[in-house]
């Protein structure tokens, strides 16, 4: 199974969360988006702890089966496509979390996050260990 980190996952993942820790050791592959590693670098940048958080990512990222993802142009389409798709059924969501959605569309994979608004998006499977 592949699944796509939301930041929320994996902020909760670094604070210990043991049914996410679980849940990551018995997966093939995981996502993480340019846009949630920027959402994580926005974090640090005003957070106390910014060399530490970055150099925790970066072993994160080194981590067999950890893969970063880049935007793509067909997710670039599949966001648009969203974004259409949410506003006429009338359940707008944040920006970044439709590029996040859009990600793990495109790469075929569960999204692990923490937030209820990801079930707006059709065919999206999440996961909140």
């Amino acid at each position: 199974m592949k699944v796509c980190m939301d930041t929320n996952a994996y902020s909760r993942l670094m604070r210990g969360h043991a049914p996410l820790t679980q849940l990551l050791e018995s997966v093939d592959e995981v996502m993480v988006p340019a846009t949630v590693l920027g959402e994580l670098h926005a974090g640090f940048e005003m957070g106390t702890s910014r060399e530490a958080n970055r150099r925790q990512l970066g072993e994160f990222l080194a981590l067999p089966g950890v893969e970063p993802v880049a935007v793509t142009p067909d997710m670039a389409e599949r966001y648009g496509l969203l974004v259409s798709q949410l506003t006429r059924q009338g359940t707008p969501i944040p920006t970044n979390d439709i590029w996040i959605a859009a990600s793990a569309l495109e790469t075929g994979a569960r999204l692990v996050t923490y937030d209820a608004h990801f079930q707006h998006v059709h065919g999206l499977i999440t996961l909140s260990p």
